[in-house]
């Protein structure tokens, strides 16, 4: 009598055989990963059967896009991914079966179907980058790359290795870490009425859309006061916010609450000069806690000033940065900003290596501050973005010039973006961000809210844009008072 695993193996290779004929006669392409598990590019839905059981995701997670991008999924949609497949693999009745999983969708469905197991192959099976991608493209497959959210031609190519090694370098630095990483929260905050807001590196980066002056929507798409954000930032220990667009809001309201505020403006769709970087950089490495990055959408000026901190600090290709701030934050980087990343990615690194070479000379006996100061030049660079040794520098007058430019000439590309997100965002919404409490979706508080604190939410931003204007002035004076009070008991 043959044994148990012997049965197995030749079950399995029926099943490859079976595979194979399928191959030749239909021109589907499936792909080994384990013994057990197959991807599967194919022509039509497959239905399992008593030796296989096929699974596609390609319906039920969608990407959402701005204009002509379609990936990659986000970090959530990786999540869900990651659990499904770890479920099947761990069942019991599955055991003796071959778990098939495939995509029969267009080009666009298999790259993404393509990134997420190979993402998996990395995370959960310890496959180095370019075994999975090796993995992907046998057999001849072939895969649409990446592209940023615009509608014109693209101007840079994301391929699936970019994304495979950028998920590697985050598993590596434990940016990426799904035993702590909260879905719910994730998918709350990601949408445009909750604060839009996505965390690129966790306790370090969060990059959010701007604020307004007053909670209100224009152009369809939620605004939201800076004291909207007060109780998330303080959980979170966000200490210094930094703004890239025109001054929509005063930056009063935030210092006057303990928050330090930097303002670092150039022009919507642009990219910055290197006295702006160079102020960012040292910015973000003197900061004690997490930054809070902004512009007008928090997609292009702010995932290209972030990509710049990733690159010098985690020598990441401007391929990796840009793939991982995609999947944290969908939409990010876009047009000329791509190819301005990848231009500076030499000289980061350069930059880098000599800050780490002084940090490790100089760490006992000075500072970190100083050790800062010595490497950005601080003395010479102004908090418009100037310096001393840069011939092109602009002038206050200037600089404001190009902010009355960008506010005269109509909607900008962070508008169009951000009204974009909001009307494909238009399902039922999960709740929004209260001026009165923190409606954190933290591991213990991540179910629904209970009938008593729904109660306490409802004076939320969602109710005053529902009310007449004289009601949304005593609401937000009301908020802003009760958070003023609560500032002052937190400081005592």
């Amino acid at each position: 009598m043959k044994r148990k695993s012997e049965r197995r193996s030749e079950s399995r290779k029926r099943l490859r055989a079976s595979l194979r004929e399928q191959t030749e006669s239909k021109s589907d392409i499936y792909l080994r990963v384990t013994d057990q598990l197959y991807f599967a590019l194919l022509h039509q839905k497959v239905k399992s059967t008593p030796d296989r059981h096929c699974f596609c995701i390609d319906e039920e997670l969608s990407y959402e896009n701005f204009y002509a991008d379609f990936g990659p999924l986000n970090l959530a949609m990786f999540y869900r991914f990651c659990c499904k497949l770890n479920k099947k693999l761990k069942s019991c009745a599955l055991a003796k079966k071959t778990i098939v999983f495939y995509t029969c969708g267009d080009r666009k469905k298999q790259a993404n179907a393509a990134y997420l197991i190979g993402s998996y192959a990395v995370m959960h099976l310890q496959k180095t980058p370019e075994e999975a991608y090796s993995l992907l493209v046998s057999q001849n497959a072939s895969y649409l790359p990446f592209r940023d959210a615009s509608f014109g031609a693209c101007m840079f190519n994301l391929n699936i290795l970019d994304c495979l090694l950028a998920v590697h370098k985050a598993l590596q630095f434990g940016w990426l870490d799904f035993s702590k990483f909260n879905v719910e929260e994730y998918e709350h905050y990601e949408r445009a009425e909750n604060g839009d807001f996505n965390w690129i590196i966790p306790g370090k980066f969060l990059a959010f859309s701007g604020p307004h002056p007053k909670s209100k929507i224009e152009n369809g798409y939620p605004l939201h006061a800076p004291e909207a954000y007060f109780p998330y930032f303080r959980k979170h220990n966000i200490t210094t916010i930094i703004r890239l667009n025109k001054k929509m809001y005063d930056a009063k309201r935030f210092t006057d609450m303990g928050f330090k505020h930097h303002d670092l403006f150039f022009v919507d769709g642009s990219t910055p000069n290197d006295a702006i970087v160079t102020k960012f950089l040292n910015i973000c490495e003197n900061a004690d806690g997490g930054i809070a990055v902004h512009c007008k959408a928090g997609l292009g000026r702010t995932g290209t000033l972030i990509g710049c901190y990733m690159m010098k600090h985690f020598r990441l290709t401007a391929a990796e940065a840009i793939a991982w701030i995609r999947i944290c934050r969908p939409g990010s980087v876009i047009g000329p900003q791509q190819n301005f990343i990848d231009e500076k990615q030499a000289s980061l690194w350069e930059e880098g290596d000599v800050y780490r070479q002084q940090i490790t000379e100089q760490e006992n006996g000075s500072s970190k501050a100083a050790v800062a100061g010595i490497l950005s030049g601080v003395e010479d660079i102004s908090i418009n973005g100037t310096n001393k040794n840069i011939s092109q520098r602009k002038t206050p007058s200037e600089m404001h010039t190009e902010e009355e430019e960008e506010e005269c000439g109509g909607l900008t590309q962070g508008d169009k973006l951000r009204a974009l997100k909001s009307k494909r965002q238009s399902r039922a919404s999960t709740g929004s961000i209260s001026l009165e409490e923190n409606a954190i979706h933290s591991k213990s508080t991540s179910r629904a809210l209970s009938s008593d604190k729904r109660k306490r939410t409802r004076a939320s931003l969602g109710s005053i844009r529902t009310s007449s204007l004289d009601e949304q002035k005593r609401l937000l004076t009301r908020r802003v008072n009760i958070s003023c009070e609560r500032a002052s008991v937190l400081k005592q």
